[in-house]
């Protein structure tokens, strides 16, 4: 390709504007296009200008190539001029078929892609999964295999990836650390009450109830093979199976101590791992399974309504809906400048709205376990501290639900919202009662 002549006309380079020089152009922000000298072939020039140039002489080529070829007197070599500048350039164009040409041939026409498919908004069940969605889930619980704490964290996510934990508090470390998705954990049972420790993690920490779950309780008496009731001088349990089993264990083996450890299936496994012949402990019928001991005595459990309620824990809470039963946990202090009757006032703001109360659990205030009152008639007076827990059912996401905690706020001078959950509706029936027989 030839070059444009030197003798461009006057109102050619009025058009183009001059390139600025480098040190200006060393602080603009760089783009597609490159303002320094680059030869390309079959173009015009090695500029700006040139390439403005360019443009408009192909542009100008292919409208006079549109025209009939006997009235623009040329054909294909024929050469447009810029704002009346005649460049002696080729381009290397293809003519355009005229009228008296044969037809083009036209190409086939390109199947259409479709669009691509745009991702599926959010719903609110995304955001907040129901207490059974557990899938490839990594469940802190407190125990080893062969626990309740382990048959909970099954029900509670199906599929999920227990995980043991020798303390409960380190299950709620697990969370917070990450190396566990959820904790479940026990709070309460239908026999010996709230387990308080549990409760008192709760406030420690900053993690929030997801879900609850119940799970009956059924008790075995388990001993090494061949083992037999009567021979038996050492009972090992959780305390709290230990109080469950307490009648039925006094009449199938008077003789027998009882020694309290730290969880139910862990027992079963120190008998195992020992080889304590006299040694019998509580368990569930799965831990006799996993650690080959005999079951000596079925379902010994002092009450058949024996039920432990397990809470769901994770680092962040779910969203509340209205769609399902909820129940919502809470946390307060008692604010001593408020006078007397604070208790109640506060059960009266949940009473006014017809919200019902499911559960009430005092626990001493760490911080300020005693309060002092100055009377100069009496004398000094020693109130005991306490934080007090609350669940009630309603969710955070209805109005007379937040119209309470409003009003309860006024009463206290610490209050927290541990979780808005689903309550567990799984329908339950007490097994029929059982006599704790004896084995052969």
């Amino acid at each position: 390709m030839q070059a444009l002549a030197p003798s461009t006309p006057a109102n050619l380079r009025a058009l183009v504007r001059p390139a600025p020089p480098p040190s200006r152009m060393a602080r603009a922000v760089r783009c597609s296009f490159r303002s320094d000298a680059v030869y390309f072939p079959n173009c015009v020039g090695h500029c700006r200008a040139d390439w403005q140039s360019s443009c408009a002489i192909l542009s100008s080529k292919v409208l006079s190539l549109e025209q009939p070829a006997e009235k623009s007197g040329g054909g294909a070599d024929h050469v447009a001029a810029v704002n009346g500048h005649r460049a002696a350039v080729d381009l290397n164009l293809v003519p355009i078929e005229t009228k008296d040409s044969p037809a083009p041939l036209v190409p086939a026409p390109v199947p259409s892609v479709p669009a691509p498919q745009q991702p599926k908004p959010l719903s609110i069940s995304d955001l907040s999964p129901a207490p059974l969605h557990g899938s490839l889930l990594r469940v802190a619980y407190q125990g080893v295999p062969g626990a309740y704490s382990e048959a909970a964290a099954g029900k509670a996510y199906p599929k999920c990836e227990a995980v043991p934990c020798d303390q409960f508090e380190a299950a709620f470390q697990a969370v917070e650390l990450w190396i566990a998705d959820r904790a479940v954990l026990p709070v309460e049972n239908s026999l010996g009450g709230s387990i308080h420790r549990n409760y008192d993690l709760l406030l420690r920490h900053r993690l929030h109830i997801v879900g609850e779950v119940q799970m009956p309780v059924h008790h075995c008496i388990l001993a090494l093979p061949g083992s037999r009731l009567e021979r038996l001088s050492r009972v090992i349990s959780h305390p709290q199976a230990l109080s469950q089993c307490e009648h039925t264990i006094t009449r199938l083996a008077p003789q027998a101590t009882r020694e309290a450890v730290d969880d139910t299936a862990g027992a079963a496994e120190y008998i195992a791992t020992n080889r304590l012949p006299d040694t019998a402990a509580i368990a569930s019928a799965r831990a006799a399974g996993l650690y080959g001991l005999e079951v000596l005595a079925d379902g010994v459990q002092d009450d058949c309504g024996n039920v432990t309620r397990f809470l769901m824990l994770a680092r962040e809470p779910i969203i509340p809906r209205t769609d399902r039963p909820f129940k919502t946990s809470i946390v307060f202090a008692h604010n001593g400048g408020e006078g007397t009757g604070v208790l109640f006032k506060v059960l009266s703001a949940f009473a006014f709205r017809n919200i019902s109360l499911t559960k009430i659990e005092s626990r001493p205030h760490r911080n300020r376990p005693i309060r002092l009152v100055d009377d100069a008639n009496v004398g000094t007076a020693k109130h005991f501290e306490y934080m007090f827990y609350i669940d009630f059912e309603a969710s955070m996401a209805e109005v007379r639900a937040q119209n309470a905690l409003a009003e309860v706020q006024e009463y206290t001078s610490f209050l927290r919202v541990l979780g808005s959950y689903p309550m567990d509706m799984t329908p339950w029936s007490p097994p029929p009662p059982t006599s704790g027989g004896d084995s052969d």
